[in-house]
């Protein structure tokens, strides 16, 4: 399976997200094709220091170059990082992949730019479009507040996106866990943040846990 990770708006959490389903995927002997096709190339920065440190499994990241039929057919799930900064290289993988994720931090402004998100890659010509999938990302913690609820319960509204309920919260060890190299659930196994993630994964790619 094909999928994008990819937003119009930067901040979304896209690399984090894609770096930790590349270790989890990894982790689970699948062969992963792993492309950062993002001129601001976080995912490939994070995935040279894992390397520096020895971590084991080894990722490896490869360019925009990745994005060609070959490349796909060898691997057993490619997973693509990829920005509006290279509008190019966003069309594209979406002309070919099978699915797009979205992750959506909960503010009005992230969801008018996934609105946009949906438009734009309505207009990208293929056979069928693919599936879109949002989630809300970097979530509050407080329960008090309630701009997570509502972004949530606007996403659910939106016709062509499906939306997942399984959320990832604002929480600091996502950025430590990044920053040495390491999926979350490898530096603090036990965390809440290790659980919301492995829901998600769970979500995402039910065939391997079932």
């Amino acid at each position: 399976m094909i999928t994008v990770i990819g937003s119009l708006k930067g901040g979304s959490g896209k690399s984090t997200l894609t770096f930790n389903l590349a270790v989890w995927l990894a982790m689970a002997e699948v062969k992963v094709l792993l492309v950062d096709a993002d001129p601001q190339a976080t995912l490939t920065d994070v995935i040279e220091v894992r390397k520096e440190e020895g971590f084991k499994p080894v990722l490896v990241a490869r360019d925009k170059g990745a994005l060609e039929q070959d490349a796909f057919d060898a691997a057993d799930e490619t997973l693509i990082d990829v920005s509006a900064s290279d509008m190019d290289s966003l069309r594209y993988a979406i002309s070919r992949c099978d699915r797009v994720i979205v992750p959506v931090p909960p503010s009005q402004a992230d969801i008018w730019s996934t609105q946009r998100f949906i438009k734009m890659i309505s207009t990208i010509e293929r056979a069928s479009p693919p599936e879109i999938i949002g989630f809300i990302n970097r979530g509050d913690t407080h329960p008090a507040v309630q701009e997570t609820h509502e972004a949530a319960a606007a996403l659910v509204s939106l016709p062509e996106l499906r939306f997942i309920k399984p959320r990832l919260a604002q929480r600091t060890v996502f950025r430590r866990s990044f920053s040495e190299g390491l999926a979350v659930f490898e530096l603090e196994p036990r965390s809440k943040a290790a659980r919301e993630f492995l829901s998600l994964a769970a979500v995402l790619y039910p065939n391997l846990i079932g």
